[in-house]
């Protein structure tokens, strides 16, 4: 029982670091086209990013390594033009740590989509934007 105890911790041990030691990096860039221009705000729990404005096919993005503990959250508000806010995760390691392993990829479309591109299948999916 102590071996089986002993190789549990181990193996914890290895899942955790391997995931500390992860680094993403999140680009969201800006495809709406027509020349406007999209405000955004991105923020964790731990770091703000402030509020920037993106000019029409550029981007903007950010690296960090996920958490110890599997927390790690990326949360941005966009709004273009007269819309209200809009809200999304930019990186949840629930859904992305998967998904997106080493790099998160958003764009927010013509018509106001967000689209995601998933590294483990290798495609672009249409994600939900909530209104803020």
């Amino acid at each position: 029982m102590r071996i089986f105890s002993s190789f549990v911790i181990l193996l914890m041990i290895m899942v955790s670091k391997s995931m500390a030691l992860t680094e993403v990096h999140v680009r969201i860039m800006n495809k709406l086209g027509y020349g406007r221009s999209m405000n955004i705000h991105c923020q964790s729990r731990d770091d703000d990013l402030g509020f920037l404005t993106v000019p029409d096919g550029l981007e903007t993005g950010w690296r960090f390594s996920v958490n110890f503990w599997g927390t790690t959250l990326f949360f941005c508000d966009v709004q273009w033009g007269n819309s209200r806010w809009f809200h999304f995760d930019a990186y949840s390691t629930n859904r992305d740590f998967d998904r997106c392993r080493t790099e998160c990829r958003w764009m927010i479309s013509p018509d106001g989509f967000l689209i995601g591109y998933s590294q483990k299948f290798g495609e672009w999916e249409i994600m939900p934007l909530k209104e803020s």
